[in-house]
């Protein structure tokens, strides 16, 4: 997602009167950045990926949840748009947690700080959840989801060690899974280059659909107009105390993977019910 600090917000924006006098807050997150995104977010959401939202008000309106989503894409366009979705039509913030690796990329870095973009770390998590009560984002798939190919798409890789599921026990709150079509195919990868990506110390090094129709330049940041469905499913909460040190590993393992199994069972149904992956 791109973005344009000079861009100046309406002053009508729902979210602007819990900016801190600073406008930046201890994460790095500014109001008048996000305000920016969104404004340029609005026209890939409405316009470009046509989002739609089944059980929104899954979501809770107050408190922290952690929400979690399948992967996709070679740069991935579901994370912006499950933000910007949920900023508008609830007016929450919502902090994405992702790789550190986004916030060494000069310029990019401080963009994605900016913007809401958090180091995916169990402390950070917990503080926003439990000591700010916001919403987290997190992708329990890592970069095995956006580096899928195009022919292993809608596949849900494993979920790691359930890291999430611990995080949101020790903080008291929900799970709430977000099961998301139309991302897969609006940046699909080909093949990957991994002797490149080695060289350039990059995670993976894709060449999508998208260069062979645009070309190198504009193959890397234009996305394929594909329809987007979003489907928040009801939120999990764990029957355990909040705030111990430690929880049994194979209770982790065994939300996790149910979690996992759920929102693959919610996308294959999503899929069966798409007539068009550019018209829903």
């Amino acid at each position: 997602m791109l973005h344009f600090p000079g861009l100046e917000p309406p002053p009508s924006d729902p979210l602007a009167d819990s900016a801190r006098r600073s406008d930046v807050d201890e994460w790095g997150r500014s109001e008048r950045w996000r305000r920016a995104a969104r404004r340029l977010g609005s026209f890939y959401y409405h316009t470009w990926f046509r989002v739609e939202w089944e059980g929104l008000a899954n979501i809770p309106t107050s408190g922290g949840a952690l929400l979690v989503a399948n992967h996709a894409g070679a740069l991935p366009s579901d994370a912006p748009m499950i933000m910007q979705g949920i900023e508008e039509e609830l007016g929450r913030p919502v902090y994405g947690l992702a790789d550190n690796f986004f916030r060494t990329i000069p310029a990019i870095g401080t963009g994605w700080s900016r913007t809401g973009g958090v180091p995916a770390h169990p402390d950070n998590a917990l503080r926003i959840l439990r000591d700010h009560e916001q919403l987290a984002l997190v992708f329990p798939e890592g970069t095995k989801g956006p580096s899928k190919l195009a022919a292993e798409r809608y596949r849900l890789r494993r979920f790691g060690r359930g890291g999430f599921v611990e995080t949101a026990m020790r903080a008291g709150v929900p799970v709430v899974p977000i099961a998301v079509i139309g991302a897969e195919e609006s940046m699909p990868i080909l093949f990957r280059l991994p002797t490149a990506a080695k060289l350039l110390k990059l995670p993976y090094l894709p060449v999508t659909a998208n260069h062979l129709l645009l070309g190198p330049l504009l193959g890397s940041v234009v996305y394929l107009p594909a329809k987007f469905r979003f489907r928040v499913l009801e939120p999990v909460r764990f029957d355990v105390p909040a705030g111990l040190a430690k929880y049994p590993r194979g209770r982790i393992m065994d939300e996790s993977e149910a979690i996992r199994l759920q929102l693959q069972d919610a996308i294959y149904e999503m899929l069966s019910q798409r007539r068009s992956v550019w018209f829903g």
